[in-house]
């Protein structure tokens, strides 16, 4: 059973800095594409950042672009979002996901197995 588990999430100031991590279990992901997203109350599950099977394309959106950065490491099938100078609109739950295919893609539709959500909160 393909199961994937955030940790990392919780509750920081503005200006602050949180690591979330994703491991994946039932089977490696080596050579697919990750990402993370979020998704705020009221409003749509959205990209944040996303990685290549390779991991050496990466993506990120506008809004956290030059503060997020996302890694991974496929010796122990996790995939992690380093997130510097937080500001309260990116308090949100946080999810990753695994992609079908070894290059990026940015909708939610083109990837298979999710986590369960971790909730990032910044306060002002």
């Amino acid at each position: 059973q393909v199961q994937l588990v955030e940790s990392g999430g919780g509750l920081v100031q503005a200006g602050g800095s949180l690591r979330l991590s994703c491991a994946a279990s039932g089977r490696s992901f080596r050579g697919y594409a990750m990402g993370w997203f979020r998704q705020a109350p009221g409003k749509e599950r959205d990209i944040v950042a996303a990685i290549s099977g390779s991991g050496y394309s990466t993506y990120y959106a506008d809004s956290v672009k030059d503060r997020f950065t996302i890694s991974r490491d496929d010796a122990v099938n996790t995939v992690y979002l380093r997130m510097n100078s937080l500001k309260p609109e990116d308090t949100s739950v946080y999810y990753c996901a695994v992609g079908r295919a070894f290059g990026i893609d940015t909708h939610e539709r083109d990837y298979d197995y999710w986590g369960q959500g971790a909730q990032v909160t910044v306060s002002s």
